[in-house]
């Protein structure tokens, strides 16, 4: 394991922001820095770099840092109430709001109605479980359809197939591909426009050509979907509330 010796806290100023660091020395050989979700500053540097050298680093990263940083601030969602499946509740389907109205009952059904999700269940115990799974039966079908019409894309640019689409819960990624070319997908994704689901897939699709997030990857996504970036800022401000 290459340890890492703790070299204190650290600021400079760039233009009217003051940034604060944290200092790591470890065996390595380049400099790198870190920006966390809880918008703090790690730098990992080489043991034996100056300070003076890696505070000229960090001032002239100092643009990329303070993108970040917003970035995450403006990627802070509230913490989500636990959901009571009562009438009234909001949720949201494919970049819309709809609205849950439950009626105890029989046949058992969750049918969507424009703007309304109704449920009928037999006790108000059974609620949450029939529209957690209409949620997952609706996310694979729509995920396997996106996936479809992305595939032709991956195609052109002689990106391999996936071996196999999974659907589960993640709490910190919209997907990952794995290195025998599996692709998963957050569940939640199914609140989100098309266009984003879209860019997930892609996302992962280029994993399989590229599998990490190097130069060439990114080359690989700006040619595959030009306006990546901005999806993913949308992606990211999208409300979840599931």
């Amino acid at each position: 394991m290459n340890r890492k010796t703790p070299a204190g806290l650290h600021q400079i100023t760039y233009g009217t922001t003051d940034l604060t660091f944290t200092l790591l020395y470890s065996k390595r050989k380049t400099l790198g820095i870190r920006i966390h979700p809880d918008r703090t500053v790690t730098v990992d540097a080489p043991t034996g770099t100056p300070l003076e050298r890696v505070r000229e680093v960090v001032q002239r990263k100092g643009a990329w840092i303070t993108r970040k940083l917003r970035e995450f601030e403006a990627y802070t969602q509230p913490v989500a109430q636990p959901r009571q499946y009562i009438s009234g509740e909001v949720y949201r389907y494919l970049g819309q709001q709809i609205r849950l109205k439950v009626e105890t009952g029989t046949p058992v059904r969750v049918i969507l109605t424009e703007e309304v999700l109704a449920v009928t269940a037999p006790t108000a115990g059974h609620v949450a479980s029939l529209v957690q799974g209409w949620y997952r039966r609706q996310a694979e079908r729509v995920f396997a359809e996106r996936m479809t019409v992305c595939l032709p894309l991956a195609d052109a640019l002689g990106i391999p197939r996936p071996e196999k689409l999974t659907v589960r819960e993640m709490k910190t990624r919209w997907g990952s591909c794995s290195g025998r070319g599996r692709i998963t997908l957050n569940l939640r994704l199914v609140q989100v426009e098309t266009d984003l689901i879209d860019y997930v897939i892609l996302h992962e699709l280029c994993h399989l050509k590229e599998l990490n997030h190097s130069k060439r990857f990114y080359a690989l996504m700006t040619h595959i979907l030009p306006d990546w970036k901005e999806k993913r800022q949308r992606l990211n401000r999208s409300p979840i509330i599931l």
